[in-house]
């Protein structure tokens, strides 16, 4: 991956753009684009003018806020951890093709509350990139649009490759962070959210890792989605395309998390797959 001259300029527009700033907050998930962020607001502005919070909640696998602590140590920044209780929202609980929006809204309630530890006039930022602003469906973005908060990553035109690009030049560990998303993320739409169900399918996805690694394969993405009583595997296209004893030892390994059936997907890991039966309309087709 190499920063062109274009994109170039673009990463130098994000850092003026960001300098502008009394101080920023940033709604840190420890993925790619949100640490990203994190680490040029630290280039742009003095570190007691940033800082970083995580949302702690059921939905956050137990090794993202691990990675969080650990990144935002290794960048120098002010890292807060805020509970968020998104199971009180019913739009949430429910889990219709709008549950990012309810999601999202809880998120930025909460940690606009930390704004206080900052500057006045210090604006709230999220990790929204060039390429989510025109993936489509995206209910969350909306939903944080409406409560004031910045997105500097699309506003300069930073797309994932380029951000993952200028990640790497700036020897950010998080280059090649596999994606990542919430737990609810792998409910089907329909399925009610609660901690216990969430619960379930992170026990699921580390017992299929751990599964992997004793067959001596690997996949560099792995989901469980969860479908009710069943579950679908996910994992790499070319593991896949590896059939051997490993597959039954995965579904086995899902199984033994709770789900009466597993499978794997022949199609592999694809981000976003839960909605691949939403109509336009915002409904799943059947």
């Amino acid at each position: 991956m190499v920063v062109d001259s274009a994109n170039a300029d673009r990463v130098e527009a994000l850092l003026a753009d960001l300098g502008r700033y009394p101080g920023l907050l940033v709604a840190f998930s420890a993925g790619v684009d949100s640490a990203f962020l994190l680490a040029a607001a630290l280039r742009a502005l003095p570190a007691d003018r940033v800082l970083a919070v995580t949302a702690v909640s059921p939905s956050l696998p137990a090794a993202e806020l691990v990675y969080a602590r650990d990144f935002a140590a290794l960048v120098g920044a002010g890292h807060r951890e805020a509970p968020t209780d998104e199971m009180q929202r019913e739009g949430y609980r429910q889990n219709s093709t709008s549950r990012c929006y309810f999601c999202k809204a809880e998120l930025l309630d909460v940690v606009t509350e930390y704004l206080g530890d900052l500057p006045a006039g210090s604006r709230v930022a999220t990790g929204t990139n060039a390429d989510d602003q025109v993936a489509g469906f995206r209910p969350g973005i909306r939903a944080a649009a409406e409560r004031g908060a910045v997105t500097p990553l699309a506003d300069a035109g930073l797309d994932k490759a380029t951000i993952r690009a200028t990640a790497r030049a700036w020897g950010l560990p998080v280059w090649d962070k596999p994606q990542a998303a919430c737990l609810s993320s792998r409910v089907a739409y329909g399925i009610e959210i609660s901690p216990t169900r969430l619960a379930r399918v992170e026990a699921a996805e580390i017992a299929v890792r751990s599964s992997l690694q004793a067959s001596r394969v690997g996949s560099v993405n792995i989901r469980v989605r969860d479908l009710g009583d069943s579950a679908r595997i996910e994992v790499d296209r070319d593991l896949v395309e590896q059939p051997g004893p490993w597959q039954e030892a995965v579904v086995a390994a899902v199984r033994s998390a709770g789900f009466r059936e597993a499978h794997i997907d022949p199609q592999g890991f694809r981000s976003g797959s839960m909605n691949e039966g939403r109509t336009p309309s915002g409904r799943t087709g059947r």
